[in-house]
């Protein structure tokens, strides 16, 4: 099971989730060149434990686990995997 960012995020960016990741699974950072140019944060559901330390750090309200993701917002399971693709 993995968290996930969803639309919240979209133009916000907060990393105070960043700080919290015990497994570093959410990028981009603010040291990763494409930080500038990402719209939102993603949530490697690859690496993700569940532990659930970034949803209460995030000010705008857009980690979920998967089980509590609203249903309006159910293609950002796919937004987040479809970022880490590309990268693996």
């Amino acid at each position: 099971m993995s968290h996930y960012i969803a639309e919240p995020c979209i133009g916000t960016k907060d990393t105070a989730c960043v700080a919290v990741c015990p497994v570093d699974c959410i990028h981009p950072t603010k040291e990763e060149p494409e930080f500038a140019t990402a719209e939102m944060l993603y949530i490697d559901p690859d690496t993700c434990i569940d532990c659930g330390l970034c949803v209460d750090e995030c000010p705008v309200k857009a980690i979920f686990p998967e089980e509590d993701l609203p249903e309006e917002w159910q293609r950002f399971i796919e937004i987040n995997a479809a970022y880490y693709k590309d990268k693996k």
